[in-house]
């Protein structure tokens, strides 16, 4: 692709930029993030591959979701079944949709039944930050995480710097866009000395457009029915978050979001075509210290994925009116016990207990509604000179595949001018879902496999990393290996292949030129199917992960004035395991503009799609055009 070698000629660019002024810069502040360690630690800190995207980088971009955010980022690979709202899965480093851990504010949140987070349904005016940690992570936060991990920090209050109470702080957005989309959130935040409070409530729709392209000659494409009808989509949501620090450092805080959505989808009498979906979570943490060198950190949470399908329409020439075609609540309640030991200058060891008890209640028969896991987790933190050093190890038991060890070493050398080197290597695990599991035959063909065994990874990373004042680059190899791998064959049965491998390279760069903030991101990937002579597929690649996709954002203020842009490209991939069904490559353009035209007040707008560019991601289901957004936004200060 000429798109992808001129956006890898400028992040080589980039890159001798940022090592020339590499003399004459100083380190930047790092952004403080927990998800690396399970521990507060600085970004450059961390021995794994990071990023993290800030409340500044949220209202720079004008997202409208999650998808907006995350795609084209290092290793991050999305596909959609449409366009806002419709079903989301996200490759992380090459491995399954399954195979990254999402959380919400420390809990973990997604489907019991499908092992999938609802990325689409969670509201990106509801979110503070991201951060994204690159790897196995089972070794701290034991399954499913082996392409990596995800937390999602929603907006929360501040204290008021030690100051007494202040005013609450209202804010407010209002969007309207292309497809009718309509939007709006309202907030009010405040704290004092030791409190703090914030409450935001929202919503969103969009008339939408027909998600499903469907051809009379392609047998098993896309949703299975011709329905040339707008697929619309609504959402509410609120959010409630909470704490109190006393004086001798004693914090207790809550958090809870609920967002409920009404989604419509290509579809039929079997399947529906339009679901209504929840998502509610709530959790508590309580941190102290009983003497100097020990913090205790007490949290419990639920969250739970609710969702019924319906279908209404005319099928084959036959009217339903609205009628009800299934159900699914999943639960999933977690507690965890973690206790950080200072053990000296520049040593930490953390030991701890998780609990994890999932449960579904279904309109589908499904053999089993209730599974367990219990994980004993330690890690070991130390700082030696130049050399940084991270050990971790874990053991978990689940009530229906036993007992589970993993572990991870890794370590960092810091030579002069901020260039680090890191290595590291991890092992990870992923159990089988309900569904893998226990989905009932669909008219008489097996939908599920109960010999299903887990699947386990071992990963193998080389970076090395430079940054200074406003500039930075890194570059991460990797190779994984994914044992039992569970994919889907040609009728939709899972099955295990015995092996995959997934090699990668990430290249990152940034810098400001000539007043222009410019940061650059390249995945090189090779996630290969490698099962041996015996298996059919042998040598294929896995299915909808591209091998290259290369993303540059570019902005600039001119006082009060903001413009940007952000570049995409991704390579061909394949919709399914036998590598028959090609999924073109493709690039967009993103531009985007703002104006402060008062104090606290915005204006921004962002035009998607610029040039107006078709392209799929899952095969048959259509992706949105050229669009746009005008957004109108208060967010005042304390002053």
């Amino acid at each position: 692709m000429k798109n992808t070698l001129l956006a890898t000629a400028l992040l080589a660019g980039l890159a001798m930029t940022a090592t020339a002024a590499a003399d004459q810069a100083d380190a930047t502040l790092e952004p403080v993030i927990v998800t690396a360690t399970r521990t507060a630690i600085t970004a450059d800190e961390a021995l794994s591959s990071v990023s993290v995207i800030t409340h500044d980088d949220i209202v720079r971009l004008q997202p409208v979701s999650l998808v907006d955010l995350l795609r084209g980022l290092p290793g991050v690979t999305i596909t959609q079944s449409g366009g806002i709202g419709e079903q989301t899965s996200l490759f992380l480093r090459g491995t399954n949709s399954t195979h990254t851990l999402v959380l919400l504010d420390g809990i973990r949140i997604g489907s019991v039944t499908a092992g999938l987070a609802a990325l689409e349904q969670i509201p990106v005016d509801q979110i503070e930050r991201i951060e994204i940690v690159r790897g196995p992570r089972s070794s701290l936060y034991g399954a499913d995480a082996i392409g990596g991990v995800i937390q999602i920090f929603t907006k929360h209050g501040q204290r008021n710097g030690g100051l007494p109470s202040s005013d609450p702080l209202p804010s407010l957005s209002v969007t309207a866009g292309s497809h009718g989309l309509a939007g709006g959130q309202f907030g009010v935040s405040g704290g004092d000395s030791h409190a703090w409070y914030n409450l935001n409530l929202g919503g969103e729709y969009t008339s939408g457009f027909p998600t499903c392209r469907m051809g009379a000659a392609e047998v098993g494409a896309g949703c299975f029915a011709d329905d040339p009808r707008n697929d619309a989509y609504r959402n509410w949501n609120g959010l409630l978050d909470a704490g109190y620090r006393w004086d001798n450092g004693t914090e207790l805080a809550v958090t809870g979001l609920r967002s409920k959505s009404y989604v419509e989808y290509g579809g039929s009498p079997y399947g529906g075509n339009r679901a209504l979906e929840e998502q509610r979570v709530a959790g508590a943490r309580l941190s102290f210290a009983p003497l100097d060198p020990w913090k205790v950190t007490l949290s419990a949470g639920q969250s739970r994925d609710l969702s019924s399908t319906a279908y209404q329409g005319t099928y084959y020439g036959m009217y339903y009116p609205t009628t009800a075609t299934g159900y699914t609540r999943s639960r999933r309640n977690q507690a965890s016990w973690q206790n950080d030991f200072s053990l000296g200058s520049n040593q930490l060891l953390s030991a701890g207990v998780d609990y994890r008890q999932e449960h579904i209640a279904s309109s589908t028969g499904y053999l089993a509604s209730t599974v367990s896991d219990t994980g004993v987790f330690a890690q070991y933190q130390g700082t030696f000179g130049r050399n940084e050093v991270q050990l971790s190890a874990r053991h978990d038991h689940n009530s229906q595949f036993g007992n589970h060890d993993t572990g991870a070493v890794a370590w960092g050398y810091r030579f002069d001018h901020g260039l680090r080197l890191t290595a590291s290597y991890g092992s990870a695990f992923h159990a089988p879902t309900f569904n893998d599991l226990y989905y009932p035959p669909y008219y008489g063909v097996a939908s599920a496999n109960p010999n299903l065994k887990p699947e386990t990874s071992r990963s193998a990373e080389l970076g090395l990393s430079q940054q200074g004042e406003g500039w930075n680059w890194a570059l991460n190899a990797y190779q994984t290996r994914i044992h039992d791998l569970i994919t889907l064959n040609d009728v939709y049965y899972p099955e295990n292949i015995s092996q995959a491998r997934i090699r990668g390279l990430e290249a990152q760069a940034g810098a400001t030129l000539a007043g222009w903030r410019v940061q650059g991101y390249l995945t090189l990937l090779q996630p290969k199917n490698d099962g041996g002579a015996s298996d059919p597929n042998n040598g294929k690649l896995l299915a909808r992960r591209p091998e290259r996709t290369v993303r540059v954002d570019l902005d600039r203020h001119f006082g009060a004035f903001g413009v940007g842009a952000t570049f995409y490209a991704a390579g061909k991939r394949f919709d399914d395991a036998a590598n028959r069904h090609h999924l073109g490559g493709y690039a967009t353009t993103d531009l985007r503009a703002s104006y402060a035209f008062a104090r606290d007040w915005s204006v921004s707008a962002r035009l998607a799609n610029a040039f107006d560019r078709k392209y799929e991601t899952v095969w048959y289901f259509n992706q949105p055009g050229r669009t746009w957004f005008l957004t109108l936004r208060y967010s005042p200060a304390a002053h």
